[in-house]
């Protein structure tokens, strides 16, 4: 599931990075709007802590916002200052680099074909804690496969 919020930004940026619309176009990817009052209560606090004059985070809001309002979910951002925006909050916070070494452990993907993931996405400016090549290295250091 992702907050419209979400869904608006990659409609935005599928306009200049096509892959983006294979995201767009999945068929199990639900979108929730931000509708209710308790959805926009909690949009607004997180707004009212990330969201600066550039307009960046407001898809962080609204992860935060789904995922706090909605009973057994949980939050999937990689910004550590969205992160801490939900701590002490009813929610849940993960990075997709934590599922990532949940899914080595349970079998589901490997080191190799996640490094080759991690590789790729630093190759966006994706920023992680190791270099490209690093990160079997990384996660055995850090006992997360």
């Amino acid at each position: 599931m992702i907050p419209d919020v979400v869904e608006a930004e990659l409609r935005t940026g599928a306009v200049q990075n096509d892959h983006l619309r294979a995201v767009l176009d999945a068929d199990w990817i639900e979108v929730i709007p931000l509708d209710t009052p308790e959805h926009l209560s909690a949009f607004a606090y997180y707004e009212q802590r990330l969201v600066g004059a550039d307009g960046r985070n407001v898809g962080e809001c609204g992860v935060l916002a789904l995922a706090e309002t909605m009973a057994h979910a949980v939050a999937v951002v990689d910004d550590r200052v969205a992160g801490n925006a939900a701590r002490g909050r009813n929610v849940e916070v993960r990075r997709t680099l934590g599922l990532l070494c949940d899914a080595i452990r349970e079998g589901l993907l490997t080191v190799p074909l996640v490094s080759a993931l991690a590789d790729d996405l630093m190759r966006d400016s994706y920023r992680l804690p190791f270099g490209p090549g690093g990160f079997a290295r990384w996660a055995d250091e850090n006992g997360l496969t």
